[in-house]
């Protein structure tokens, strides 16, 4: 793919030659003047000879069947000098046509001639076709399809229009073509403002308004384009670059479109704010249906459903809905809820959201992991999603902005973590509930939900267990529901019991409560009530159910696999998996999906306290052990694959449990970002002892995890908590381990002073403990954060210490990483020579491995010291190839660090527009190295800015780019100031 071209439009499928027949007997024949001038019959290429015989075949393909004479095509081939014999060889070239396509293709009639073809045959015609309904469907009000259809028809074009055809004709008919092309992008840039894809329009209109100077409409889309994406400075600079060019070339002022955008912007007409229509095309919106299955045996609370379903029906164009449902844990919250959500269903066609909060866990859902999980529900690819909760919560908003959704917010902690989750515009509702009342959540209907009264109590009791066995024992059943203390939850475990024990009458059940003195005063006192009720569903477990009850609800993280689950409870896949089911059966356990479980929140406290109770801590913690083994020896998997040759895999553990063998990367890396949050948690658990040293190793290899961008918050916490706990027990070995993983967090963010402490702390352990694979990585690590502060004589020493620390314990990738780091230290220091021999060196290492995966920092490194060597060209190739591998790698901001590299090479290339266009990319993308590496991007687009002639969005540019890199120290922010004298303070 030709990366630097652009984003390109989707590729029109041309009518295939059997679908194209001329009239007459002339079959199978297709013609193309979007370029250069060619034929095909039944897919196979002709040739239509000389360029003035091409001449003649374009005058008449675009005469669309009409006759030109003889002396219409000699003006058009040569004008007012045709040669002596022009007639003649206009009969010839006409002679040589016919037996191309045939005689009853190219026919002679009333002194001239004309081609007979169907309109499918010529590209252009099927272009002006696809246009044109372009025009109807969005004269319909369908954006999204209008949109694909005028990318339909640019994707025809096939570079200059009539390329390298001579003649007169010719020159007017490519100036014609080129004009209807611009006009053609202009409107799908439009379309693409209002379906809201204002961010990836920036790049394209970036370098189409610098080889368009002049052309004020694409100035006026930019505008916008940058205004929508927050970038209001820059608008206006545009403006501004405008004005100027357009006085300085013509004379003239902008035309009173660009004035009155101009003067919109300054005042922040709501009208120029961001269509409410989502951005869901081409990809097809997706439509959520989240809602837990509502119980078949739903009973009472009808004044509760008919007040919660009218205030969801109320969510209109107008209105947004929020309701908060209260009540203490058991009263049948999330029951009620489910209900009245599926009842109102109809009124949200766009989908349905739902979420287990764990609000009364310890540690409650982190609303970025939230987010996340929606819009990947909502339709948004796994590398569009942001790192930031605020990005996420804005991105979130977005999506949803036009659409009718229902979000169900289920055990809320408090409203801190509601407020992200809430949509943003009307027509959505949220549906909550929580312990706790929601008193500080602006605009929200409270609900408080208390007990079922005695009546409905004796209702559900009677659905779940039959109307025959209640009949028979009125009065014990009665002392059942009384000793539930009328909470839902708790009637429905014992009567589910009952229900699944035929030989048991209810007064046994009865009987049994009444036994429990204790019980009954915990089911009168509040929180406890619940307690107690899972007390009961859990005393008539069979042993081995009630053993993987507890173990499991030791387990930390939003869900658990079955072969997770067989890991922790030592047992065999099928026998773990027929445990789980009957757990589910027991509606103690839930099945997200299948091979996937999880607890309700309350439910897993008190399996947890069930565990206190009854396992002793040994068990507990050999079981949360056995999950760490696990999830360390298949994350050893997914590395080895990845990395071949590596040496960590031969550092971390020893394991026990083999982990999972996978066929090939995709499946290994589909496995390690589905588990991602799973063995975060994990890890983030770990205290002490062996567990603690499996989680540190756990973070140093799954370390892609962080630098992907997708899990990094989740991942920074755990490193946190494993190198804290460390510190605390005294374990320099896994601290030192702990604080690599911390290396790696503040640089992925661009926090290179503390980044730095991390990796000398981790050094120093090592070297103290003799452990060699952390020293030669904090070394490796180092080399990179002195390159970053150039510093590039102690970064060739670090390097170089990682060099030789690599070779030493044989970790040949670790060594291609260090000869990358030390090629990019050489370029600072001026020693290209060096740097791409030493680059060379690294591509080598890692081609001989067949190590993909690192290839692509490998190609990088080379690209950039080519770069700086002057040889553009080759840069390219290789930063190309590197983006490549990024994206089948899932390294999103490595993805966008690239494009700033390929914007580097362009720059020193003079070739600005590319230069804009691949900085934008950068921009959209994000990239490795937090603020510090964006102020850089921003350089590298103010200068090509300046060099298009765009003093004013350059000088926004720089503005911003100056500020970023004072605030975190670094020196490539005097670059910025003096790039600024010259443009003045605007």
């Amino acid at each position: 793919m030709d990366r630097d071209r652009g984003p390109r439009v989707p590729e029109q499928r041309v009518p295939a030659p059997s679908e194209s027949r001329g009239t007459g007997g002339a079959v199978d024949l297709r013609f193309s003047v979007l370029g250069p001038v060619r034929a095909w019959r039944a897919g196979d290429a002709l040739e239509p000879g000389s360029p003035q015989q091409r001449a003649l075949l374009a005058a008449l393909l675009l005469r669309d069947g009409r006759t030109a004479t003889s002396r219409e095509l000699i003006d058009a081939i040569w004008g007012e000098e045709p040669p002596l014999q022009a007639l003649a060889t206009i009969r010839t070239y006409a002679s040589r046509l016919r037996k191309i396509l045939s005689a009853t293709t190219l026919i002679s009639e009333a002194g001239g001639y004309a081609l007979r073809i169907e309109r499918d045959a010529l590209d252009l015609f099927v272009a002006q076709e696809l246009a044109g309904a372009a025009e109807k469907v969005r004269a319909a009000g369908d954006l999204n399809q209008a949109r694909l259809l005028v990318n339909k028809s640019l994707g025809l074009w096939d570079g200059e229009p009539l390329a390298n055809v001579p003649g007169p004709y010719a020159e007017t008919q490519r100036t014609r073509l080129e004009e209807w092309r611009l006009q053609l992008l202009e409107t799908r840039l439009d379309l693409d403002l209002e379906v809201g894809a204002h961010a990836e329009a920036i790049s394209e209109l970036t370098a189409l308004t610098a080889a368009h100077p002049l052309r004020e409409r694409l100035r006026e889309l930019l505008m916008v384009a940058l205004y929508r994406s927050g970038r209001q400075a820059e608008a206006l600079a545009v403006y501004a670059d405008t004005r100027r060019l357009l006085a300085d070339e013509l004379g003239v002022d902008p035309n009173p479109e660009l004035s009155q955008l101009q003067e919109r912007i300054l005042r922040a007409d709501a009208t120029l704010a961001p269509p409410t229509e989502p951005h869901s095309a081409p990809p097809p919106v997706s439509y959520p249906a989240q809602l837990p299955a509502t119980v078949p045996d739903f009973t009472g609370r009808a004044s509760f459903v008919r007040e919660l379903g009218g205030r969801l029906a109320s969510a209109d164009g107008a209105v947004m809905a929020v309701s908060a449902l209260a009540g203490i844990g058991g009263v049948g919250k999330t029951t009620l809820a489910v209900h009245v959500a599926h009842e109102a269903r109809p009124h949200f066609p766009d989908g349905q959201l739902y979420v287990d909060l764990q609000g009364t866990s310890a540690r409650a859902a982190e609303p970025e992991a939230v987010l996340g999980a929606f819009l990947r529900a909502l339709g948004t690819p796994d590398d569009a999603i942001p790192d930031t909760l605020a990005e996420r919560a804005a991105l979130y908003r977005s999506t949803l902005a036009g659409r009718r959704v229902l979000v169900l917010l289920d055990n809320a902690r408090d409203a801190a973590q509601i407020r992200p989750l809430l949509p943003g515009t009307a027509g959505c509702a949220a549906l909550l509930t929580s312990r706790v009342r929601m008193v500080d959540l602006a605009g929200a209907h409270l609900v408080d939900l208390d007990v079922m009264s005695p009546e409905e109590s004796l209702q559900l009791f009677t659905r779940i267990v039959g109307q025959e066995r209640v009949s028979a024992e009125r009065q014990s059943v009665l002392d059942v529901v009384a000793a539930c203390g009328f909470l839902p939850l708790a009637i429905r475990i014992a009567a589910s019991r009952l229900a699944a024990r035929r030989t048991w009458t209810v007064s046994v059940l009865a009987e049994k409560l009444a036994d429990e003195r204790r019980r009954l005063d915990e089911l009168q006192a509040g929180d406890l009530a619940v307690k107690a009720t899972f007390e009961l569903g859990y005393g008539q477990m069979e042993p081995g159910q009630r053993h993987a009850f507890r173990i499991l609800g030791l387990v930390d993280g939003p869900d658990i696999s079955l072969t997770a689950a067989a890991a922790v409870l030592a047992l065999p896949v099928q026998h773990t998996e027929d445990l789980l089911e009957s757990l589910v059966d027991t509606s103690l356990l839930e099945s997200a999906a299948p091979g996937r479980y999880r607890y309700h929140d309350l439910v897993r406290l008190y399996a947890r306290a069930c565990a206190e109770r009854d396992e002793g801590p040994e068990e507990g913690e050999s079981a949360l052990k056995r999950l760490l083994d696990f999830y360390l020896s298949t994350s050893v998997r997914v590395y080895a694959i990845e990395r071949p040759g590596d040496r960590l895999v031969h550092h971390v553990g020893p394991t026990v449990h083999e982990g999972i063998t996978f066929v090939d990367q995709r499946q290994a890396q589909d496995w390690l970002y589905a588990e991602a949050n799973n063995l975060l948690a994990s890890a983030r658990q770990a205290t002490h002892g062996r567990r603690l040293q499996l989680a540190a190793d756990l973070l140093w290899i799954t370390q892609d995890l962080s630098e992907s961008g997708a899990n990094a918050k989740l991942y920074e916490i755990a490193a946190l908590a494993v190198r804290d706990a460390a510190h605390e027990a005294g374990d320099l070995r896994t601290e030192g381990r702990a604080r690599v993983a911390m290396t790696n967090v503040h640089l992925v963010t661009g926090r290179y002073d503390q980044a730095d402490d991390e990796a000398r702390l981790a050094a120093d352990l090592a070297r103290t403990v003799g452990d060699p694979a952390p020293l030669y990585w904090s070394d490796n690590d180092r080399g990179i954060i002195a390159l970053n502060e150039a510093r590039y004589e102690a970064a060739a020493e670090f390097s170089r210490r990682a060099l030789e620390g690599a070779r030493r314990d044989g970790s040949t990738p670790t060594e291609g990483s260090a000869l990358c780091n030390l090629s990019r230290t050489q370029v600072g220091l001026g020693r290209l020579d060096e740097a791409i021999e030493t680059a060379e060196q690294g591509v080598e290492v890692y081609l001989k491995l067949g190590n993909a995966f690192r290839l692509a920092n490998a190609r990088y490194a080379l690209g950039i010291a080519l770069t700086q060597a002057g040889r553009h060209t080759d840069a390219l190739e290789q930063l190309l190839e590197a983006l490549e591998l990024f994206e089948v790698n899932r390294q999103r901001l490595w993805e966008g660090t690239t494009h700033f590299r390929i914007a580097q090479a362009h720059l020193e290339a003079s070739r600005l527009a590319r230069a804009a266009q691949h900085c934008e990319q950068a921009l959209a993308i994000g990239c490795i190295g937090g603020d510090r590496i964006r102020g850089m991007v921003l350089i590298t687009l103010g200068r090509a800015l300046s060099g298009l002639g765009q003093p004013d969005r350059a000088r926004a540019c720089l503005l911003e780019a100056k500020s970023l890199l004072e605030s975190c120290g670094a020196p490539q922010a005097e670059e910025a100031r003096l790039l600024l004298a010259p443009l003045g303070t605007g």
